[in-house]
């Protein structure tokens, strides 16, 4: 896939930034968050004549985002020294390009390398930056709008909601919840002295490959482990399809390339987990930041192959990250010591830690910019080794699973013949 940057621009807002915001000092969860973009492409057929659709398309993306950012304002601002954003308007970098292909190719059979073609930047190289926008015009006349949101200032939530107040700005409605920006009130910053926040990130021999999961399969797998559990006496209810599947790739994952577990080693599975329903009182949703944390749980393994008990492990986590956890959050300290300690084993290679987050059941299929919904909303290859992102397919139940591992970690576990049962080869599963 050939793409060729056309012009560059910045965006700015519509409206100046008034000076009493031109400061918004980092929370604490915005201070620890890793220095990355999260990315989103969003893939939408031609609908009329070609040429002037799309730069009718083109300029309507860069005038609603314009607009948005008015309400938005951090976002056309700049990092300064992990402790705030300059609120100055200085806008966002906006980039228009050709692609060489058809959309249906890229759609039918995606390759996530591929994907980051179609984004403004890497992924590592966020900088100062804060938001970046790709609008990429394929050869038939379809578009892939590719977004790049860094990590210090949003999680996934956030970066849904600044995409729903855009395609709705877009759409011309006129009522949209305003995000709210002052996180750090409720998660004061402090001094991270001695900790990376840039722990975890590899540059090199990560490879990124999409599993997708139909419906019937995902069903099995529930089936699969509510069974194991009741056998076991440790599951109460049925898995979730989430904790279905979590818990079966992560098996396969320590089947095939680990085989016996080490034993001077710690093995922990992670659930990142929203906040903002967590806490007490709930949070609105529109409290726009970094709002949410990873559970661990640390699974017993049994034998080489299965790994039982790891769905009540990780739902016990999860149910721990309450109230009386959000406020010791809040405090600070006893979980940056936590922080730092975790970052010097990960360092080491003490910890073999493997991450799942979801994004099912979130709106992505719904950012309609006016031209209708996306055909196809997908990721890209990320720069963290063991970490899944789980998205829905669309409107058939099932679940694609973005999986980033180390090269040779992949290639044994790509040929997984258990792994490969279950994966559906369909691109609509």
């Amino acid at each position: 896939m050939k793409v060729e940057v056309v012009a560059r621009g910045i965006i700015k807002p519509s409206s100046p930034t008034p000076g009493h915001l031109r400061n918004l000092h980092f929370s604490f969860l915005d201070q620890i968050a890793t220095p990355v973009f999260m990315p989103m492409v969003f893939f939408y057929p031609i609908d009329g004549d070609v040429n002037v659709g799309n730069f009718n398309r083109t300029e309507w993306l860069k005038k609603s985002l314009s607009e948005t950012l008015t309400r938005f304002y951090p976002l056309a601002g700049r990092v300064k020294d992990n402790a705030f954003i300059d609120c100055n308007d200085e806008g966002v970098p906006f980039v228009q390009s050709r692609v060489k292909c058809q959309l249906s190719d890229v759609v039918r059979q995606p390759e996530p390398a591929q994907l980051n073609k179609l984004l403004p930047y890497e992924l590592d190289n966020v900088g100062d930056l804060i938001l970046a926008i790709q609008a990429n015009i394929f050869d038939c006349g379809g578009m892939a709008i590719g977004v790049c949101i860094s990590h210090k200032i949003a999680d996934a939530l956030s970066l849904i909601m600044f995409l729903n107040n855009w395609a709705a700005t877009a759409r011309g409605d006129s009522y949209t919840v305003p995000p709210r920006f002052d996180l750090a009130t409720l998660f004061p910053a402090r001094s991270i002295s001695g900790f990376k926040p840039s722990t975890g990130i590899f540059k090199d021999k990560i490879v990124t490959r999409r599993f997708v999961f139909s419906a019937s399969m995902i069903a099995a797998l529930r089936a699969k482990y509510a069974d194991d559990g009741a056998s076991n006496g440790e599951f109460q209810r049925r898995p979730t399809r989430i904790e279905a599947l979590s818990t079966f790739i992560w098996s396969r994952f320590m089947a095939t390339t680990h085989g016996k577990p080490d034993p001077e080693k710690l093995y922990t599975v992670l659930h990142a987990v929203n906040l903002r329903t967590r806490m007490d009182p709930p949070l609105p949703e529109y409290y726009f930041g970094n709002i949410s944390r990873f559970a661990i749980a640390i699974p017993s393994i049994n034998s080489e192959e299965e790994c039982f008990g790891i769905v009540s492990e990780v739902r016990d986590a999860i149910r721990k990250i309450d109230g009386d956890y959000v406020r010791k959050l809040q405090e600070g300290s006893g979980h940056l010591n936590f922080m730092k300690e975790r970052a010097e084993r990960i360092t080491k290679g003490d910890v073999v830690s493997f991450s799942f987050t979801s994004l099912c059941r979130f709106p992505l299929y719904e950012t309609d910019f006016g031209w209708g919904r996306p055909i196809w909303v997908g990721s890209a290859s990320l720069t963290f080794k063991n970490l899944v992102v789980f998205m829905d397919t669309g409107s058939s139940g099932g679940i694609e699973a973005w999986i980033n591992m180390k090269e040779e970690d992949m290639a044994r576990f790509e040929g997984d013949e258990e792994l490969l049962a279950f994966v559906c080869s369909a691109p609509d599963a």
